[in-house]
């Protein structure tokens, strides 16, 4: 049986490498200009368009944090599937008129917007570090996905601890990327999606009448997540009530802000295909309710590792049959070859545009030869941090990623309906959340345990426990508020707006 796993798997990711480098001939497009290769020439149709971004949004680590967390905490788990789907009003009032705005500025990244809204070069950099910053962990994360995966398959995918087969992939995933530009996991996505919807629809029919049923599932979670050392509860306690719905909303302010997200929403051909998206994306969210639901099933079916990234390879290899799991393992490495590209080229993009932006004039057409250098060097370097560092740091610096995305918000996404902030007050608001923020996320960590999303703060008398990362968004506002009304009141005058009302419109 785990021949024929281990047949489908290869094949399956053999089939996707190869549409990678095809990709490269997709409407015939020159990838030697920036566009052409870093947006796909902004010519993304709707179902493209769709497929690229829940490619791009739901990865494989997606795939194995959101029940794996579930699995560990119980209910709180469950704040992944509100904050995707509150995501979408979010960006479709926001991502839309960036669009419009982007496109007629011939923008390639957040930041380029930033610079031209504000006028404030020390502000560009600050929005590009944040997001590479932000991004280098999360493709990092996609890498120990994709280990996890072989680890389970075992044999010669393991050797050397799986990092030997870990450097062919991504060795193929960069030569892929630095070929086809965003084409490549554009085209990939519709496979990646595929196998997804059918390990997902497969393993919530299977898994639980293999346990006895969803009943059956959820009151042994019940009282499993009870007697651990660390009580938890399928139903959410009233103590976590605030923390949960801080880190949905906090999530959520973050998801489409980061510049893998940026990459995929620019590279749509008109702003109605971004709103179509926006409305039609929630069918992931569906999707990712009945994932987080396995962590349940993982529990029930007595799963026990301190590692929890193998609790959803071990729970489908051990319910499916070879040939589904070997689809389904597939699924979750193909979820992770799709998005490390996208982050890479996002990363890449922030780095030839914006820090070394001073050297290219004109961004949109000049040469795509630099950022596909950096995309391949950026790849290189998620796999050696997961090779060379220990799984819980990189996690650590995922859950710190997401904290100092959000501190962009004020710059970013505020930026795009007022120019009411300064930005020298902007840069220091930033400047100080940032601080703020990690120093707070780096003393949960003081036990040993990792770094905790929430921290508990003692005000007024009453005690809140809530997300970190909109701790630091609201010092940032204060911050921001009080230091532009200083300057404003000193009459030091901000940079020009290049942008106009009519960039904005359509």
């Amino acid at each position: 049986m785990s021949s024929v796993r281990d047949d489908i798997f290869v094949g399956l990711v053999v089939l996707v490498t190869l549409m990678g480098f095809v990709a490269a001939r997709w409407g015939g497009a020159n990838l030697q200009r920036l566009d052409e290769w870093a947006l796909g020439g902004r010519r993304f149709g709707t179902v493209v368009s769709w497929f690229l971004i829940g490619g791009d949004l739901y990865t494989a680590y997606t795939f194995i944090a959101v029940p794996a967390l579930i699995y560990g905490a119980g209910a709180l788990g469950f704040y992944a599937v509100p904050y995707a789907a509150i995501a979408y009003p979010f960006g479709f009032l926001v991502l839309s008129r960036f669009w419009s705005v982007a496109r007629a500025r011939g923008y390639i990244t957040a930041a380029d917007f930033v610079r031209d809204r504000f006028g404030d070069r020390m502000l560009e950099i600050a929005v590009a570090i944040t997001g590479v910053l932000a991004s280098m962990p999360y493709i990092a994360l996609q890498v120990i996905g994709m280990k996890a995966v072989l680890m389970r398959l075992g044999g010669y995918f393991a050797l050397g601890n799986g990092e030997l087969a870990l450097t062919i992939a991504f060795v193929l995933l960069a030569a892929y990327t630095y070929t086809s530009g965003l084409r490549a996991p554009a085209m990939i996505a519709f496979v990646k999606d595929t196998l997804i919807y059918i390990t997902v629809i497969a393993a919530i029919v299977i898994i639980p009448a293999k346990l006895g049923g969803w009943g059956h599932v959820f009151d042994v979670s019940a009282a499993a997540l009870a007697g651990r050392a660390k009580p938890a509860s399928i139903l959410l306690s009233p103590q976590l009530e605030i923390a949960y719905a801080t880190m949905a909303f906090g999530s959520c302010l973050a998801l489409f802000i980061y510049p893998h997200s940026i990459t995929s929403i620019l590279a749509a051909k008109s702003r109605q295909v971004v709103q179509r998206n926006m409305a039609l994306l929630p069918i992931y969210s569906l999707m990712l309710g009945f994932l987080a639901l396995l962590g349940y099933c993982a529990i029930a079916a007595g799963i026990k590792t301190t590692d929890t990234s193998s609790v959803i390879p071990t729970l489908l290899t051990s319910y499916f049959p070879g040939w589904l799991a070997g689809a389904a393992l597939a699924a979750i490495v193909i979820g992770a070859l799709v998005p490390a590209a996208i982050m890479a080229i996002g990363s890449a993009n922030l780095f030839a545009s914006n820090i070394f932006g001073e050297y290219r004039p004109d961004r949109t057409h000049g040469s795509a030869h630099l950022p596909r250098l950096l995309a391949l060097a950026l790849l290189l370097f998620a796999l050696a941090f997961v090779v060379f560092v220990p799984t819980t740091y990189a996690i650590n610096f995922q859950l710190l990623g997401v904290i100092w995305m959000i501190q962009i918000v004020p710059a970013f996404v505020l930026g795009l309906y007022t120019r009411a902030f300064h930005p020298k007050a902007l840069l220091l608001g930033w400047l100080v959340a940032m601080i703020v923020a990690t120093a707070m996320a780096a003393s949960t960590a003081a036990g040993g345990t990792g770094v905790s999303a929430n921290i508990t703060l003692h005000l007024f008398g009453t005690s809140i426990t809530a997300f970190i990362a909109l701790y630091g968004l609201a010092i940032n506002f204060v911050v921001t508020i009080l230091a532009s009304l200083v300057l404003w009141a000193l009459r030091i005058a901000p940079g020009v707006d290049a942008t106009s009302a009519s960039d904005y419109a359509s």
